[in-house]
């Protein structure tokens, strides 16, 4: 078979694997691996395509994937890389977003070539464990003082650390010995503040199975500016077109800085690795191309290629000054509110262009808001129904991010 790891290693996409010489010999024969992804929202991330654009290489190397949906592990939350608790979901909202995500995965791996995708929720089995049970079958193998040299529990000491989120890493583990036990499964990947999760999977088969499994870990991203992957001053970008519509995201993307463009070729799509050497080897506008290039590719595996096609479209008709209305990102509002007016601080908000009053007022004061192609810069503007031109009102923030405001 394929050498997958050093595709992967190629490409970026290893920070950390246990076992680096066993576990390529373990690849050699088709080999079941799992990738988690917990239940605390109705759709996946851009953070998440790492693991995800992870999982298809494995798949295409003939290897069998699990993909699992924390609907049991989301009723805690994991502590790592986090500085406090994460808010506590209810059961039915949890559930509701599992299913979801579920979905969401099983379009993304629709297209693309090798094994079945195995789908699994952990609430299937956590949910009906018996507490003393697990503390006598499974919590014996854990060592306290260990699990507290761990990064993720380490961190969160000075600030608190609950009870409940220590018992994180004992299910996750369960969770890796469940899925060896029924599926066979012998690597399990995530991103690299799951190190500490993963190894304690790791030690608990090896203790209770006597059998060596894997794990091999993914870099946490940042752009170039120092930013978290995924966030813009707008918030989280979503896989979702009912959260980002695919014009934002493929935006999200042909916007990247020069810095991005050939490690995000490499991290998030298939086109091989000498095609991205000669599409990136300009600088500047030079680049245009490849973060046009991008931005499709990206957008067609996550969206499909209509979609993307038809925000290419509309990105080039922008560029050119013709706006390709129908892909543009769009909000409503109640005629008889905009006959009354809307102040303009209020309209950004709800238009998702800022996230606070304040980045609003920020945005004015910096000269970076177009209303109709006009520069505004008064902060008490009320934007009523004489702005609309042709059934609607155009709204520029900066030089590249466009929206519209049409009347219901």
């Amino acid at each position: 078979m394929d050498n997958v790891i050093r595709v992967l290693e190629e490409r970026g996409l290893v920070k950390q694997i246990t076992h680096p010489e066993p576990l390529a010999k373990q690849l050699q024969q088709p080999t079941a691996f799992y990738i988690g992804f917990d239940a605390t929202a109705d759709s996946l991330h851009v953070g998440h395509l790492l693991p995800i654009m992870v999982m298809a290489h494995l798949r295409r190397a003939g290897h069998r994937p699990i993909a699992l949906v924390g609907g049991g592990t989301a009723m805690i939350g994991d502590p790592s890389g986090k500085t406090e608790m994460r808010k506590m979901l209810a059961a039915e909202a949890i559930a509701a977003y599992a299913d979801a995500i579920r979905a969401q995965i099983a379009d993304l791996m629709a297209g693309l070539p090798g094994p079945a995708v195995e789908m699994v929720n952990n609430a299937d089995w956590l949910l009906r464990l018996n507490y003393i049970d697990l503390l006598r079958e499974v919590g014996v193998h854990f060592s306290v003082n260990r699990m507290l040299t761990y990064e993720c529990f380490k961190s969160r000491m000075e600030r608190g650390l609950s009870f409940i989120e220590f018992n994180y890493m004992i299910l996750q583990a369960y969770d890796f010995l469940t899925l060896f036990r029924k599926y066979g499964c012998r690597l399990q990947i995530g991103g690299d503040d799951q190190w500490s999760n993963i190894i304690a999977g790791i030690d608990l088969i090896r203790r209770m199975e006597q059998e060596e499994v894997y794990g091999l870990t993914i870099p946490l991203l940042e752009t170039a500016d120092g930013k978290k992957m995924g966030k813009t001053e707008a918030g989280t970008v979503w896989l979702s077109p009912v959260h980002t519509s695919p014009y934002e995201f493929f935006q999200y993307w042909r916007n990247v800085r020069d810095e991005d463009v050939q490690r995000f070729l490499k991290l998030y799509t298939f086109l091989p690795l000498a095609e991205i050497a000669e599409l990136t080897e300009g600088t500047g506008e030079e680049l245009n191309a490849a973060k046009e290039r991008l931005a499709f590719e990206v957008t067609k595996f996550v969206h499909g290629e209509s979609e993307a096609v038809q925000a290419l479209q509309a990105a080039r008709a922008l560029f050119a000054g013709a706006a390709e209305e129908g892909a543009i990102p769009t909000t409503e509002l109640d005629r008889e509110e905009l006959a009354a007016g809307v102040d303009i601080v209020d309209l950004l908000l709800a238009c998702q262009l800022v996230a606070s009053k304040s980045e609003a007022r920020r945005l004015i004061q910096q000269g970076g808001l177009y209303v109709n192609g006009r520069r505004i810069r008064d902060f008490e503007l009320k934007v009523d129904e004489s702005w609309l031109e042709e059934g609607r009102i155009a709204i520029r923030k900066g030089k590249k991010v466009h929206h519209r405001v049409v009347p219901r």
